[in-house]
């Protein structure tokens, strides 16, 4: 899939959809990435997040691994990632069938997330052109969808909380800060800092 453009219903054609060439470009480094994702993941676990060096945070990272089902699906995602930048074939397939079968975590190609994210557990698909900032907290039983016909996915801003079993639904805005209760169904833009429950989710004071 070189242009992601040819998913586009043709009414809509004039709002161009990126080439995955052009995802690519924004996916975060892994070390970097990676790291980020073992601070966010230990802190929240109410664990040693501070990292003495480069050996003391990967010997942490294969513990988290070891411990978190989920957090190796988010290693095994960013090893995915990587593959797919530097343009290795058929691996990045192996390792999204390997992340649906342990964690059942289910993260798209065209899938943009920033360093620092936390999966509490598994059961989840992101799909879509989705772009996820830094910080962002995701439960059990999150998806982060499509609407028919509509290839471009939601945009989570930083430091995002998505609730269990909550649903974020076609090219939303989810501001900075904002938390998604459970079962929440968004289909309409989040504001900065706001909490949204209900089906379809609404702001709550």
């Amino acid at each position: 899939m070189s242009d992601l453009a040819a998913h586009q219903p043709a009414a809509s054609k004039e709002t161009r959809l990126p080439t995955l060439t052009e995802i690519r470009t924004k996916q975060p480094r892994l070390r970097e990435a990676l790291a980020a994702d073992a601070r966010m993941v230990a802190s929240n676990r109410n664990e040693r997040h501070e990292f003495r060096s480069t050996l003391d945070g990967l010997l942490q990272m294969i513990r988290l691994i070891w411990v978190s089902d989920a957090f190796g699906a988010q290693v095994i995602y960013r090893l995915k990632v990587w593959f797919e930048v530097h343009r290795v074939p058929v691996l990045p397939r192996v390792l999204h069938r390997i992340a649906m079968m342990t964690s059942q975590v289910a993260i798209g190609s065209p899938v943009v997330i920033g360093p620092g994210l936390y999966v509490v557990h598994g059961q989840i698909v992101v799909d879509g052109i989705t772009e996820i900032g830094r910080g962002v907290e995701i439960a059990p039983f999150v998806t982060i969808g499509l609407r028919s016909g509509n290839f471009q996915g939601a945009k989570v801003g930083d430091n995002v909380r998505i609730g269990t079993g909550a649903r974020i639904i076609g090219p939303v805005r989810i501001g900075n800060g904002a938390t998604i209760g459970a079962n929440a169904v968004v289909v309409d833009d989040v504001p900065e800092g706001a909490t949204v429950v209900g089906a379809p989710a609404r702001p709550v004071d």
